[in-house]
């Protein structure tokens, strides 16, 4: 997962710069103007997008960490494992898995309410309904 958001970074990287290039050879013939475009790196929007991409990735990639570790531990000890010797320490870490995964669902939704403008009007327009319907 970490390699996926590391080429799919730098890929957007990429595409923002061919963006750039072909845009400002739309607008000017000059082979210069285009380089220094292409130098100055990526737009606002752009870079907005790569970040949004990465927090979302990160968030993802933390959150499903205590279930990569508890899998792993049960492949290595199989007496971590319900209705075993290990069933209490089991207990406390498949709670903490469920508890990651729940923050990773409610802090989603102010992610994308951030970064997603047609989120966040659709978002919106159902709290506005919601509310007439209750008037």
């Amino acid at each position: 997962m970490i390699t996926c958001v590391i080429v799919l970074s730098y890929k957007l990287y990429q595409s923002s710069k061919i963006r750039q290039s072909c845009a400002v050879k739309g607008h000017q013939p000059s082979h210069q103007t285009s380089d220094k475009a292409a130098a100055q790196g990526m737009s606002s929007k752009d870079l907005q997008v790569v970040k949004s991409v990465v927090l979302v990735c990160s968030i993802f990639i933390m959150s499903q960490l205590p279930a990569v570790l508890l899998s792993a531990t049960r492949l290595i000890n199989p007496e971590f494992d319900r209705g075993r010797s290990l069933v209490a320490l089991f207990g406390i870490f498949s709670h903490i898995n469920n508890t990651c995964a729940c923050i990773n669902a409610s802090i989603n939704i102010f992610v994308y309410y951030n970064y997603n403008s047609k989120f966040r009007s659709v978002l919106l327009s159902i709290f506005c309904l919601s509310n007439k319907l209750k008037e």
